[in-house]
């Protein structure tokens, strides 16, 4: 970190969060799922020093038409909708809107599906210990959205994690899931980007290379030496 006291990059966050998630090295029923873009080079380095398999779980902000940094709610994968009840009731946001936004959102998440695995499936989950890993937590609206479809698969825990988070968000995960590993809670939180010095926007082919290098990671270690 630097003297005012933010990360680097987010893989530097993601070898701070390991530290925190240590007694999960090399559990056989554990598994490391990313909210891509941004989490994705976090979970990577969480994943790595962990010895553990990464793959990724997709979510998209809903965002308010002509105000889309005002999250709505969020899609994620399997087309599960969480709603920010606030927003969409204090806006009075009509069904049509949401549903509208929410149908162009799944198309961005249908592609992305497609490009970050190749057509491979998505990861079994049922019975196994799922780390969630993103960049931050601010509203933590897309973290819910997560959690929420993850829940259908049925795995046997939930660990939400993050480098940096609102107090008051990562106290509320504390109700909704098995444990919230939340590295660093600052009093002054206000937005996720301004605890990194290099809070670059993640691309997609980042997001590919860094699951294909974490697969290629875990192949090789998985051959025997003679």
């Amino acid at each position: 970190m630097d003297a005012a006291g933010r990360y680097l990059d987010r893989r530097e966050a993601g070898r701070v969060l390991a530290g925190k998630l240590a007694m999960y090295a090399d559990r056989v029923d554990t598994l490391v799922l990313a909210l891509p873009r941004g989490g994705v080079p976090v979970a990577f380095e969480v994943a790595t020093a962990l010895n553990l398999p990464l793959d990724v779980f997709l979510v998209r902000k809903l965002g308010l038409p002509g105000h889309e940094e005002l999250a709505m709610g969020a899609i994620a994968s399997g087309g599960l909708i969480v709603l920010n009840d606030q927003v969409v009731d204090g806006l009075h946001v009509p069904p049509s809107v949401i549903e509208a936004v929410a149908a162009a959102e799944r198309a961005e998440l249908d592609r992305r599906e497609r490009a970050y695995r190749d057509d491979r499936p998505a990861p079994e989950v049922r019975g196994r210990n799922v780390i969630l890993v993103d960049d931050g937590l601010a509203t933590g609206t897309s973290m819910r959205a997560a959690v929420a479809a993850l829940r259908e698969g049925h795995p046997a825990r939930i660990t939400v994690a993050v480098p940096i988070a609102s107090p008051a968000t990562c106290a509320e995960f504390e109700e909704e899931v098995e444990e919230v590993v939340c590295a660093r809670m600052p009093e002054h939180f206000r937005a996720v980007g301004l605890w990194y010095d290099d809070f670059t926007q993640t691309t997609d082919e980042e997001v590919r290379e860094l699951l294909a290098l974490a697969a290629s990671r875990r192949d090789a270690a998985s051959v025997p030496r003679g």
